[in-house]
This record gives C-alpha cells, structure tokens and sequence, in this order.
C-alpha cells in the first residue's frame, strides 16, 4: 500500500489519475518534499544506466523494460531516445520510429538528444526507402551539429554519390599504379 505521500509523488508527476476516493488531499500534495523529487530523478538516471549496460551487453528486452520504466516515472526525450535504439537493435524499427517521434516531439527539436533522434530516425526512413523525410531528418541534425547527418547528406545526393564513386576509382588505380 502506498502512502499519501507517494500518491502526492504520483500525481505530481502523473496528474491526477486515481479515481476520485482515492485522491490525496490538497496538502498532501503541496507538501512534496524536494528531496522526493531528488530520489525519483536519480531512480530514472539510475533506470537508464542499467538499459544502457543491458543492450552493451545484448540484453535488448531488459533494456527496453528499463527505459520503459524511466519513462513512465518520468516521459523525458533521453529514455524515448535511448528505448528506441534498443528497439532498433532488437529489429522493431515501428516501435523505434514511434519512440524517436516522442523523443524529437519533447525535445523541441533542440539539443543533443534532439540531434540524435533525428539520426536515428533518418537511418530508418532511409531503410524505408523514405529519402525525403530521410534527408530532412539529416539536414535537421546537421545544423544541430552532427557530422554523421552531414556526410549521410553527402551519400544521399546523387551527384555527390557519383562523384564519390570516381574519385575513389582514380585513387584505386594510382595504388596499382595505373
């Protein structure tokens, strides 16, 4: 059984979501402590670190569980970032499509996390054979930063793709010294 002071946790975090016999009373929620705030951010980071070490070790579903976990703590653009890497990994791209949505939607668009989605989701559009939504997903993180969206750019553009081919012929043949 969970105290009124958990419940106030809760629903500070959550909203009201209990029915109405069950609501704690006005003060008990405005008492929340900052320190219970403290130990439930450390509860989600701590619930991040083990998914990450569980997919570095290939442990996919665990990982999922763990970001799952953070999440419903706590819906945060990081957990929906990294759940949706190990869904990547464990082969379910719609559940990893679905989760980059959610982590570029609480981001803003902004940020480190933000540039990594929209990675993340470009590669998959381009599995999907979606160049367009693939190359606006690059050219988004591209300015937010990443070298890898700026060089996924490159291969996407045909003449770029065509001259990289040549350049990489001739420099071929002068090591076999033709």
């Amino acid at each position: 059984m969970s105290s009124a002071n958990d419940r106030a946790v809760l629903d500070a975090i959550f909203g009201n979501l209990s029915p109405i016999d069950e609501c704690p009373d006005l003060e008990a929620t405005a008492n929340i402590e900052n320190g219970d705030m403290s130990a439930i951010s450390d509860t989600i980071n701590q619930l991040e670190l083990d998914g990450v070490r569980a997919a570095e070790s290939g442990d996919f579903l665990h990982s999922i569980d763990y970001f799952t976990r953070a999440i419903e703590l706590s819906p945060n653009a990081s957990a929906y970032n990294n759940r949706a890497q190990a869904h990547r990994l464990n082969s379910n791209v719609d559940a990893a499509l679905s989760d980059l949505n959610d982590a570029i939607r609480l981001s803003n668009g902004r940020g480190r996390v933000a540039r990594e989605a929209l990675c993340q989701r470009g590669l998959i559009y381009r599995l999907k054979g979606r160049c367009e939504d693939s190359r606006t997903d690059f050219e988004a993180a591209s300015l937010l930063g990443s070298s890898f969206a700026k060089s996924a750019l490159v291969q996407l553009n045909p003449y770029a793709a065509l001259c990289n081919q040549m350049l990489t012929e001739v420099f071929q043949r002068l090591q076999c010294g033709k």
